[in-house]
């Protein structure tokens, strides 16, 4: 079943170059993504009923945290590939007339290598949420970095291809440290006459070594030297301040749904890498030192994205920024410990579900007035309803109005930053929340509200391809707002468990 889940979006990539029919490879993106999420339930229900699989000799055996992102980003990826059926019709009848216009034969290329490296994309994901090797999951990263590069150039125009190249390059030195961070691991469990893993599960032989290390262990500087390159390598690729330059312009030029990915899936595999440094520290007794890292660069990431969301004009920049915040509301939480790391892996949940939402809905504003300016959209009540009302929820989502899923995990966060007695910590947190939620309220309820505009038709029908996937999402993060299953529950605690719940 693991090689099933690695290797199918793998295949389904090399098919969708060799295929030139569009409804070929349409298809297949979207039964290869319904594919992966059956594949994906399965090994979720096995890691939570304590019968993880193991395959290639153990190079893939996830656990409750892996599992966990495993899912999630399986899950955007059929909203993501439901949203594309419609999507990549529209570009393609969009580039046909402009290619007749110009007296040139159309060609639908561009559209296959999407879809490919859509499913490649995938797959890398699928290597990182899996292994327990360190190793393998830098490598998973870096291909997903190099994968997902050519979905931001979809474009092809200036903007895209400065985003695409600020992109690799700020996100190629992220990882390159993250490397470092592995190579210092390294020395500091075989630096004195120990064997290496005779399997490629290394996060249990490392975990196994670092409880065996005396207080005083001449290891331990190594042990924090490798979790500050691997927070700031892999901080880089999950969008921390002050490491997130890459974030606004790759989320905001990136077709929306690659941006609803990047946004809600891959952050999290970035994120991974950084909690399994954060579980070896914790082994080795030094927890503290990472966790007090993850509270500053969590704090500190809330605080710049306050001030950038104020006032933002771009609303896909603005979603991005918001995102920012959100990775560092999930450092935070990690950071705290107890019942913070439940609350931080519960938001995790639903900030994957909102933030995705919230991107695929700006595509199809995006598409109907052709602007990314905030001041220039207005009356979506009038022109697309479906979409004004789902907007409108999805805002009171993501900055943590109940009855939706954010307000339950920021607050189960909040809870235990009080129980830890950080109350300073608890100020700037609420600080910058309250910030964050004034900054965005102004541009979303300004796009919704309003006369439409003397030069936009009357409202037409919206695409279901369009309006289903988020409204799906959308169900999803207002149901766990209301109740979190007992199931969901116990896999989130189980998960907390390793990295300090």
């Amino acid at each position: 079943m693991l090689e099933l889940l690695l290797f199918l979006p793998l295949c389904s990539a090399v098919a969708m170059l060799l295929f030139k029919n569009a409804t070929v490879y349409r298809g297949l993106l979207l039964l290869t993504a319904l594919l992966h999420l059956v594949l994906s339930a399965c090994t979720v229900q096995a890691v939570n009923a304590g019968h993880a699989p193991a395959a290639l000799g153990g190079l893939l055996a996830p656990d409750p945290l892996g599992a966990l992102f495993l899912i999630l980003a399986s899950l955007l990826n059929v909203a993501a590939s439901f949203y594309a059926i419609g999507y990549l019709r529209d570009e393609e009848n969009k580039q046909e007339r402009i290619d007749i216009q110009h007296g040139q034969p159309f060609t639908n290329a561009p559209e296959r290598r999407f879809t490919a490296c859509l499913c490649l994309f995938l797959s890398a994901m699928t290597l990182v949420t899996t292994t327990p090797h360190l190793g393998a999951l830098w490598v998973g990263i870096e291909i997903t970095t190099l994968s997902s590069a050519p979905l931001i150039y979809f474009h092809r125009h200036q903007a895209s291809l400065e985003a695409t190249w600020k992109y690799l390059m700020i996100c190629s030195v992220g990882i390159a440290l993250a490397l470092l961070g592995n190579i210092l691991l390294s020395v500091a469990f075989y630096g004195i006459g120990t064997d290496l893993p005779e399997s490629f599960d290394q996060m249990t032989a490392f975990l196994a070594k670092a409880a065996q290390l005396p207080e005083d262990s001449p290891h331990a500087p190594w042990l924090k030297a490798a979790f500050i390159f691997l927070l700031v390598g892999y901080g880089t690729k999950m969008g921390l301040a002050p490491l997130h330059n890459w974030l606004p312009d790759a989320h905001s030029q990136a077709p929306s749904l690659i941006s609803a990915m990047l946004s809600g899936a891959l952050l999290n595999c970035a994120f991974l890498g950084i909690l399994r440094g954060h579980q070896i520290l914790l082994a080795a007794r030094l927890g503290e030192f990472s966790s007090t890292l993850l509270v500053f660069f969590g704090l500190f990431s809330m605080i710049t994205a306050a001030v950038f969301i104020v006032g933002q004009g771009h609303y896909k920049r603005l979603l991005a920024y918001s995102s920012v915040e959100h990775m560092g509301i999930l450092a935070l939480g990690v950071g705290i410990g107890g019942l913070a790391v439940f609350g931080a892996l519960l938001h995790a949940v639903c900030h994957s579900l909102t933030k995705s939402m919230l991107f695929l809905l700006a595509g199809n504003i995006l598409t109907r007035y052709h602007t990314f300016s905030s001041y220039d959209v207005r009356g979506l009540r009038w022109t697309m309803p479906l979409t004004a009302a789902l907007w409108t929820a999805g805002f009171l989502g993501i900055v943590g109005s109940p009855p939706f899923g954010l307000f339950v995990s920021e607050f189960t966060i909040l809870k235990g930053i009080f129980a830890s007695g950080s109350f300073g910590v608890a100020a700037v947190y609420l600080l910058a929340l309250a910030v964050i939620f004034v900054g965005m309220s102004i541009p979303v309820l300004r796009m919704v509200q309003g006369t439409r505009p003397r030069d936009m038709p009357q409202t037409l029908p919206e695409s279901p391809f369009s309006v289903l996937p988020p409204l799906g999402l959308g169900l999803l993060a207002l149901c766990l707002g209301l109740y979190v299953p007992d199931w969901l529950s116990a896999f989130l605690a189980r998960g907390a468990m390793l990295i300090g719940g």
